[in-house]
C-alpha cells in the first residue's frame, strides 16, 4: 500500500532554480477566448523565461503589440513514485525587440522542432509558484 505524497511548497528561489535545469515547459495563452498550451524548451535569463517561436505561431500575435498574459509551466515528475517538483510563472509574454538580444538569445536557445524560429519571447514573471511533491515508495 503507498502512503499519500506529500505537496510542499517551493520558495521562489527554489523554483527559479529548478526551471534553471530544465530545457522544456509549456506555455499557456488565451487563442479565440479559449486556453491554448504549447510544448516549448526554455531559458532562464535573469528570472525571466525566454522562448522562440515562428511568424506563424499564435503566442507571437498575442506577444506582439502590448504582450499578452500567460502561464508558463515546467515540470519534472517520476510517473512510477509519483514525486517530483512542478512550477508555474503568470507574467506578460512580449516579442524581444532589441537586436542584440535577440542574437544572443537565438546563440543561446536552439529550437527543438524545425523551422524558421525567427522571433524570441520574453515571459516577464508576476507570480511563481511551485511545489515539490515527496513521499514514499511502495
Amino acid at each position: 500500500m503507498t502512503r499519500p505524497r506529500q505537496a510542499l511548497k517551493l520558495t521562489d528561489e527554489e523554483s527559479w532554480e529548478l526551471l534553471s535545469h530544465v530545457a522544456l515547459g509549456r506555455i499557456v495563452f488565451t487563442m479565440k477566448a479559449m486556453p491554448a498550451i504549447r510544448p516549448v524548451n526554455h531559458l532562464v535569463d535573469n528570472k525571466a523565461i525566454i522562448i522562440r517561436s515562428h511568424l506563424g505561431a499564435a503566442i507571437v500575435g498575442h506577444a506582439s503589440n502590448d504582450g499578452a498574459v500567460v502561464c508558463y509551466e515546467a515540470d519534472d515528475l517520476d510517473p512510477e513514485r509519483h514525486t517530483g517538483w512542478s512550477v508555474i510563472v503568470t507574467g506578460t509574454a512580449r516579442l524581444v525587440s532589441d537586436r542584440a538580444a535577440v542574437a544572443r538569445y537565438m546563440g543561446l536557445l536552439e529550437p527543438w522542432a524545425d523551422g524558421q524560429m525567427d522571433h524570441v519571447i520574453r515571459i516577464t514573471p508576476q507570480i511563481i509558484t511551485g511545489i515539490r511533491l515527496v513521499g514514499w515508495c511502495r
